[in-house]
């Protein structure tokens, strides 16, 4: 069973995923609405990216400031 909050995603690719716009390593997270999400960790600009169906969705035009 997995530990992730994105159900699915394999362990390898998790560690892989970074922030598309920073570069910064991204965390689980949830959201404000309930929702999965992950979190950039960047200190300067910290951005959230949607989880849609278990799929990352690491578009800058998606991603919300923290």
């Amino acid at each position: 069973m997995s530990t992730n909050k994105i159900d699915g995603l394999e362990p390898w690719v998790r560690e892989i995923l970074r922030c598309p716009v920073t570069g910064a390593t991204l965390v689980d997270a949830v959201g404000p609405d309930g929702e999965p999400e992950l979190h950039s960790t960047d200190p300067e600009r910290p951005l959230a990216y949607p989880v849609r169906n278990g799929v990352p969705v690491l578009l800058e035009s998606d991603a919300r400031p923290l």
